[in-house]
């Protein structure tokens, strides 16, 4: 049966990309994409490089007549979010991603698509490949581990590129060029896991919040929707306090730089408090239901009769714990004074799992400005300081000032309009690129990023729009063609 992937134009972006999609590639997971594109280069006859951090970085020569041009870098990170529905079988780590077409859509089954960053990488090798396009010389950067880390970007080297303009190929809204974007910090809380035989005469019950829309951490958060970590938490806080509930596990959320989609925890109450537990469980949910209706029309609150654990939670954790969850800030926290509409400081509450012996407690924050970050990310930590938590957090990565005199943007404007008639948008983004890093490690590099319609990043509601993806290759093959002379 012919794959309909490829009936798409243009042809070899495509085909490349249903050929990433056939390599396993979640993040700090990338040898085998990086083999990939090693041997894409052998077997084009251009020089292909592996850095001591896991880079891979492959060099073009510049097409006839375009020897004089600038170098231009092309940059795109190899690694995908490993986001899946919890009823699908799925393994990241060895199973390919099969893209399917829906509408104007391209999409994945009950998991992310890898179009963020795998359209930017199919992109150049299309490129790269071609013996027909116009372009100056071209370096290739394949990062590794920038959805949980940035660690690629953070271990360049700085002798390693040799061009002073680069087009990040990994924003996600087609007509918007980017020239600014966030920094980030993680904040980790970890609870010594405590435990004590389940009260007697108990009543078990599991709970689960699913059907969330989940999405990008920074692109996403000022969109309304809901967190499964607060809404479960919010949930226990009250069945504790009004029906003496207890917790014999607790596990919401997943990835760092995802908003929470689904959790799950299992409960203990008096048997004899059944009856009117159960009618504050459809009162609870008629309430998400209406708060939640507009952005979160999937929502599913369910709770439903279990077997008895062996263990619960012992009280003095689990009311730290509710406590500080239940206090733990999620959303917006500024915007932008300077930018209309621009998130400047957020903070997401991403995932409450329990690890070993430990309750571990992950949350995210970014901001366009360095001290707010940096404020927020010690807001999130006092509080966790409070419920007598073990904190640590991260190194984080800086964010990237925009630059609204740079010459790429200038090309990139134009370009854009003698091909659509129209201005595009220019603007800085909530999440996290690369480029603040690669800014920080190469000094007056001139920088911009942008990129196809993407939908639902990090979800599996990801799709890729296709009409998008061809205005995109069009306007990055004209910039390129115009890059000036050096």
């Amino acid at each position: 049966m012919e794959n309909p992937i490829l009936s798409l134009a243009p042809e070899r972006l495509w085909y490349y990309f249903d050929e990433i999609c056939k390599v396993p590639r979640p993040s700090k997971h990338e040898e085998k994409i990086a083999r990939f594109l090693l041997g894409f280069a052998s077997r084009h006859g251009l020089e292909g490089v592996l850095d001591e951090t896991g880079n891979v970085l492959i060099r073009k020569p510049a097409s006839a007549g375009y020897d004089n041009r600038k170098t231009v870098i092309l940059q795109s990170h190899m690694d995908m979010v490993g986001e899946k529905n919890s009823d699908k079988a799925h393994d990241f780590t060895r199973d390919p991603i099969t893209p399917w077409i829906d509408g104007n859509w391209v999409k994945a089954r009950g998991t992310t698509l890898g179009a963020d960053c795998g359209i930017g990488i199919a992109t150049t090798l299309a490129i790269l490949e071609s013996d027909e396009i116009d372009h100056p010389p071209l370096e290739a950067l394949f990062t590794m581990d920038e959805e949980t880390g940035l660690t690629g970007a953070f271990g360049l080297k700085s002798d390693l590129l040799q061009g002073r303009i680069l087009i990040n190929l990994d924003s996600e809204d087609e007509g918007q060029i980017f020239i600014g974007c966030a920094g980030g910090i993680d904040t980790i809380a970890s609870f010594l896991m405590e435990t004590e035989d389940p009260p007697v005469g108990q009543v078990a019950y599991e709970i689960s919040i699913t059907g969330l829309v989940g999405g990008h951490s920074g692109d996403d958060i000022n969109k309304g929707r809901g967190n499964a970590v607060k809404i479960l938490d919010r949930f226990l806080w009250n069945a504790a306090a009004q029906f003496d509930a207890r917790i014999a596990a607790i596990n919401a959320g997943n990835l760092r730089n995802a908003l929470a989609r689904e959790g799950f925890s299992w409960i203990v109450i008096p048997s004899g408090s059944t009856h009117v537990f159960e009618s504050y469980i459809g009162t609870f949910r008629e309430e998400l239901h209406d708060e939640l209706h507009v952005t979160e029309p999937e929502l599913k609150f369910a709770a439903i009769l279990a077997e008895m654990p062996s263990a619960v939670l012992a009280m003095r954790l689990q009311e730290r714990l509710l406590n500080a969850l239940y206090a733990c800030p999620h959303g917006v926290i500024a915007m932008s004074r300077e930018i209309e509409h621009f998130v400047e400081t957020s903070t997401n509450l991403a995932s409450v799992k329990m690890q070993g012996d430990q309750l571990v407690v992950t949350t995210s924050q970014r901001s366009s400005v360095e001290s707010s970050k940096k404020d927020a990310g010690d807001m999130v930590a006092s509080l966790f300081h409070l419920a007598e938590a073990k904190v640590e957090q991260t190194a984080g990565y800086p964010g990237w000032k925009p630059n609204p005199d740079s010459e790429i943007l200038r090309l990139t404007i134009t370009s854009y309009k003698r091909l659509f008639n129209q201005e595009p948008e220019v603007l800085a983004i909530h999440a996290g690129l690369e480029c603040g890093l690669i800014g920080a490690i190469y000094p007056g590099m001139d920088m911009v990023s942008f990129g196809p319609t993407i939908k639902g990043a990090h979800s599996p509601d990801e799709r890729l729009d296709i009409p998008t993806t061809v205005k995109f290759w069009d306007l990055l093959l004209d910039v390129l063609k115009h890059i000036p002379k050096r």
